[in-house]
């Protein structure tokens, strides 16, 4: 048999890195991925505890031997039908390597079946004589370990097989049937040949579900849809960072537009390693602010951002009359018309993370719309700076979250009937005594503005802001238990993770290659 797989894998397990091991590259990463100790083990098992369970039933190839028995001559045996129909890994290990993983399940135990025949003739007789029966075999001690290169491939995680290898320590046979008693101590000599073959075959089996893995890999989408507009590039920047007790990777992680094989617009980024202040947390997710710029940016360029108000919770809003106290000439000059409002940004949002926050500044174009026998008549442009704070949270796998108003300032841009005293906007227009009490003291009211940000514009952006937008999480997998860290420009998102049910392992490509996408 072969010398024990601990021995061939132990340089490896030693050899583990106190530093981490990255090759450069000229394209810069927006998210990085930290998959930790805790993390690593929960890989581990679903990879090789149940991947490995899951090689049963396993058919094994059949073994015949001849040997020569004194005063009966030539003895033909034969095992048939041999299959392993239960595989247990009690204890398995993985450990991080300077350029790869190592993974070593131990005190493998397997169960096999089998068909045993033999036959010989013999000169005292005239008939050849022959018997058969079925076996059990018990396979215990067994190891098996296999070493996994990482790299970047253009772009996709090349998965490439370093060494693999599987040792039997120790088996046993019983026979059943026929004088199977009598045949016991002859079968015992088969030990090693089984042996060997269960090796073999579980390696081969291994290796061909790294292939398919791999090829599960390389199949993985380059970028994650958004919806219509975008899409998220997920393309992986530089090789894996490997340490002894983690893994990391690089993303693009930018905004793109959605089916284009344009390059996203390059934005600055200070590298920084993903850090939780819980340790135990599987997952580590860093995203830097200049991903959020980018979906600003995009759905700006888009013309996304723009929308005509025609509907808002006090209806009085949208018909001259209600604007009679605030601008006078524009009720004069159209009495009860009804009104639209125009709004549009000026700018892509600048969006900016702090230590405990994330704001954003919206400059804003807000035109006035009277309608008029069919007609759209802008009468006047007010430009708004809105400054608003946000939330974020863990809504499935996306990173989803709200703003809300902290500020604004606003200027007429051009007014078609003449000057506006915007001073009277920001103060309740549906109140006439306010407005007059407004000339005698600055006891002003809730801003008319400032509601018609709260109740149609931040609304609008909510709703969009609530259903966010997807990490790059392999489909099946979902976030557990998150915790979201804000830094300088950085957003951090640790978490558990939890595979899913209804999706089971022999739904991963480790068994049956299939295409999959991100969530």
């Amino acid at each position: 048999m072969k010398p024990s797989i601990m021995l061939i894998f132990t340089a490896f397990l030693l050899f583990t890195p106190s530093h981490t091991t990255q090759l450069q590259s000229t394209e810069s990463s927006f998210i990085s991925i930290l998959i930790s100790s805790q993390g690593l083990d929960f890989i581990k098992n679903l990879l090789v505890t149940k991947a490995i369970s899951s090689l049963t039933p396993l058919q094994l190839p059949q073994i015949k031997k001849s040997v020569k028995i004194p005063f009966v001559g030539r003895v033909d045996i034969a095992f048939s039908n041999i299959t392993i129909y239960h595989i247990d890994v009690p204890s398995s290990i993985i450990a991080p390597g300077d350029t790869g993983v190592a993974i070593v399940a131990s005190g493998t135990t397997c169960n096999l079946s089998m068909h045993w025949h033999y036959s010989y003739d013999t000169w005292l007789l005239p008939v050849q004589i022959s018997d058969s029966g079925t076996a059990q075999v018990q396979v215990e001690g067994m190891e098996v370990g296999l070493t996994l290169g990482l790299e970047n491939r253009e772009g996709n995680m090349k998965l490439s097989i370093e060494d693999c290898g599987c040792y039997v320590e120790d088996i046993s046979i019983k026979l059943y049937g026929g004088a199977s008693w009598l045949y016991q101590g002859m079968v015992d000599a088969f030990e090693e040949q089984i042996g060997s073959v269960v090796e073999s075959t579980i390696t081969k089996k291994l290796k061909e579900g790294i292939i398919k893995l791999d090829s599960f890999l390389q199949a993985l989408p380059k970028e994650i849809p958004v919806d219509d507009i975008a899409s998220l590039n997920v393309t992986f920047v530089n090789d894996p960072l490997l340490s002894n007790s983690s893994i990391g990777f690089d993303i693009n992680g930018l905004f793109t537009r959605a089916n284009s094989t344009a390059l996203p617009k390059y934005y600055q980024f200070s590298k920084r390693p993903v850090s939780c202040t819980d340790s135990s947390k599987m997952l580590g997710i860093l995203l830097d602010e200049s991903v959020l710029n980018s979906a600003s940016a995009l759905y700006f360029n888009a013309e996304f951002m723009q929308w005509i108000v025609d509907k808002v919770p006090d209806q009085s809003l949208l018909n001259t009359a209600g604007w009679r106290f605030i601008i006078p000439q524009l009720y004069k000059k159209y009495p009860n018309d009804d009104m639209n409002m125009n709004i549009s940004l000026s700018t892509p949002p600048v969006i900016r993370v702090s230590q405990n926050n994330v704001d954003a500044i919206i400059y804003a174009d807000l035109i006035i719309d009277v309608l008029e026998s069919e007609e759209v008549i802008p009468v006047a442009c007010i430009s708004l700076v809105i400054h608003v704070s946000g939330s974020v949270k863990i809504s499935g796998n996306n990173l989803a979250g709200s703003v809300k108003l902290d500020d604004f300032t606003m200027s007429l841009k051009w007014s078609k009937i003449g000057n506006l005293h915007l001073f009277l906007v920001q103060i309740h227009a549906w109140n006439p005594s306010a407005v007059l009490q407004a000339y005698a003291a600055a006891n002003f009211k809730k801003p008319v503005m400032w509601t018609l940000i709260e109740t149609v514009i931040l609304p609008y952006a909510n709703v969009h802001l609530g259903k966010g937008f997807p990490l790059p999480i392999i489909h099946g997998f979902t976030l557990q238990n998150a915790e979201i860290i804000f830094s300088y420009s950085k957003i951090t998102v640790c978490s558990d993770v939890a595979f899913e049910e209804p999706h089971n392992l022999t739904q991963l490509p480790f068994f049956s290659y299939r295409n999959t996408v991100w969530l």
